[in-house]
């Protein structure tokens, strides 16, 4: 009896931890793959290299999503609400190749936005937005096909800068355009056209040259104005304090001794 009854315990034992591993498996496997909320999943066939694509397009996401599939290799955030691009927003998308951030009201790209996708990332779309500048250290070392075209950029020193480090696509080359610039004439200028034709590096340090001494000599020229006219108005007091000293008996006795000896002299 002892053996049997140690061989059904065991049998149903197995059969417990057979049914857990299942479950956890299960669970796993869900939370891995299972689509954000709004958003429509669909595997692509092998033959076109795989990988899961995620579309929330007009979706009315007002944030990147944080439920994003692990093995997500497209997403699609086009047309909705995101303003910003916060720190470590796709770390947990290792297969991440191509991203579109398009047609949304994003004004800002944190630092390490896109912390994670330097090296796997090939095609990532920023076009029609509110940018007005670029972080260095938002974009990092990404190596993907950017398109940054129709956002309302401010053309300066530091857009310069970080511009040529990124792979633009082509319809960037001529609809990123200059909303703004240093100095003001430059606005409305193609970017790229701009920034080949002026340093405006150099541009901001002679404006920022001119600007020191024009107020430097804003402040002089007050400070003599203030003497001018603190003379000016005292004036009538220094001369009377000059007679009510003269008019004093030691100073008479004074000025009378040193006429005698310039006579005797």
């Amino acid at each position: 009896l002892l053996p049997v009854w140690l061989l059904r315990h065991s049998v149903a034992l197995c059969l417990i931890l057979l049914h857990s591993s299942v479950l956890m498996t299960f669970c796993f496997h869900h939370a891995s793959t299972s689509c954000s909320k709004g958003c429509y999943c669909s595997e692509a066939p092998a033959g076109a290299g795989g990988g899961r694509t995620v579309r929330c397009s007009h979706a009315r996401l007002g944030e990147i999503p944080r439920d994003l599939p692990n093995d997500t290799q497209r997403l699609y955030l086009d047309f909705n609400h995101i303003s910003s691009v916060p720190a470590n927003a796709f770390e947990g998308l290792p297969l991440l190749a191509e991203l579109d951030l398009s047609h949304n009201a994003i004004v800002k790209l944190e630092s390490e936005a896109f912390r994670g996708l330097e090296e796997r990332l090939k095609l990532l779309d920023l076009s029609a937005n509110r940018l007005m500048s670029l972080n260095r250290e938002a974009v990092g070392s990404l190596r993907s096909h950017t398109n940054l075209s129709h956002n309302p950029w401010h053309c300066d020193c530091e857009l310069q800068h970080v511009v040529p480090s990124l792979e633009l696509e082509p319809a960037s080359l001529a609809s990123m355009v200059c909303e703004t610039a240093v100095p003001e004439e430059h606005a409305g200028m193609p970017f790229l056209l701009l920034a080949h034709d002026v340093d405006l590096c150099n541009v901001a340090r002679r404006t920022t040259d001119v600007a020191m001494l024009v107020t430097m000599f804003g402040w002089f020229a007050m400070v003599i104005a203030y003497l001018v006219h603190y003379v000016w108005q005292n004036q009538d007091d220094t001369r009377r304090h000059l007679e009510y000293l003269k008019s004093l008996p030691g100073l008479q006795r004074k000025s009378e001794d040193s006429s005698t000896v310039s006579t005797v002299v």
